[in-house]
């Protein structure tokens, strides 16, 4: 059936090239030029068996930069921006199960139709039909009948980078979750701002280089949006590999990486209450440890002191059922010690947990 037109957002020039770009000049993934769009590490296990269950089409028309794919799913109702041909929306389709739902947003409408030809094939092997997709841009999720805190985990791979709005489109995630709800998305990020004349680069803007956004910047506007503290999941630099993209931007550096953020209110620093969180191991995929992010490993059993907003994390999400914490915030103990990976501590110096 014809697609229906979009509902106005942000448009123009990049729009417009992500659009020729994902629609029409990559017939595949084996189409790009650099290593940005692709991820080369192999995801864990339960999902690789997913990714085993879905159709060969949807899977060569995928393009991403890492494993948006968090846990404890099972029942949850899940957001796909950007979902292209649908790959991530089938594997979440296996992982929510009959009892949850997945529904997939893009604006490209050549991917959404291979998402949708593919639709019943997948119902019929999954034994369940639990997914939606919607032709709309992520920066208007109104527009596609995503309602105020209807959401319970929103995830992206590899495409907030291509929209001209990036606040916009950090406001409508957060309007869209539910309190305790989860952002967990894959994107490319770069250490500096990018002058905006390389978004006149189709190839530079498709490539999900130019609309990189500075890891500072991205700070800033998840704040902004409610979200005082982002956590990084896993980090890797980019191999631009093409000398004519090497050429052109090679001058800044670039990492991909896997973060999660909830719709908490959190603190803008680690805060020490004394509190401890104990991991019972009942995640399936997760028996002996659970990784909240780069720097915040339970093993199972064990009691962790953590600081405030971890805590939150913990207790106030879906997490709660599988972690015992206990504390709360009726006394104050000063900044817990933080060592982030990417700011850990110098030879000799205090160990952090946060």
């Amino acid at each position: 059936m014809p697609t229906p037109a979009l509902t106005p957002a942000p448009t123009g020039a990049v729009a417009d090239t992500v659009r020729e770009y994902y629609g029409r000049t990559l017939a595949s993934s084996a189409d790009l030029k650099t290593s940005a769009c692709c991820t080369d590490t192999a995801p864990p296990a339960h999902i690789a068996a997913a990714l085993e269950r879905v159709h060969d089409e949807v899977m060569e028309r995928f393009y991403g930069c890492g494993s948006p794919v968090p846990p404890a799913l099972e029942g949850a109702t899940v957001l796909d921006l950007g979902c292209g041909s649908g790959r991530d929306v089938y594997v979440l389709s296996q992982l929510t199960g009959p009892t949850g739902t997945v529904t997939g947003v893009d604006m490209t409408g050549e991917q959404l139709a291979v998402a949708r030809r593919h639709q019943q094939w997948h119902a019929e092997r999954f034994g369940h039909a639990n997914t939606d997709f919607r032709h709309a841009f992520i920066e208007n999720l109104a527009a596609a009948g995503i309602e105020d805190g209807s959401v319970d985990v929103v995830v992206s791979n590899c495409v907030l980078n291509l929209s001209p709005d990036k606040p916009r489109v950090f406001s409508e995630i957060f309007r869209v979750l539910k309190p305790g709800g989860e952002l967990y998305f894959s994107d490319i990020f770069a250490d500096r701002r990018l002058p905006p004349p390389l978004l006149d680069d189709p190839v530079l803007v498709g490539e999900c280089l130019a609309g990189a956004l500075y890891t500072e910047d991205f700070r800033r506007v998840l704040d902004r949006a409610g979200c005082a503290d982002a956590r990084t999941v896993t980090a890797s630099p980019v191999d631009l590999g093409d000398p004519e993209i090497e050429r052109k931007i090679g001058f800044a550096a670039f990492t991909s990486r896997t973060v999660r953020a909830f719709k908490l209110p959190l603190e803008d620093r680690c805060e020490d209450y004394g509190q401890i969180a104990v991991y019972r191991g009942t995640i399936a995929e997760h028996p002996h440890a659970f990784d909240l992010d780069d720097h915040h490993r339970f093993p199972t059993g064990k009691p962790v002191p953590v600081c405030g907003n971890t805590a939150d994390m913990l207790g106030a999400t879906r997490y709660a059922a599988h972690f015992t914490v206990t504390g709360d915030k009726s006394r104050h103990f000063g900044l817990f010690p933080c060592a982030p990976a990417e700011a850990a501590p110098r030879a000799g110096a205090e160990p952090g947990c946060c």
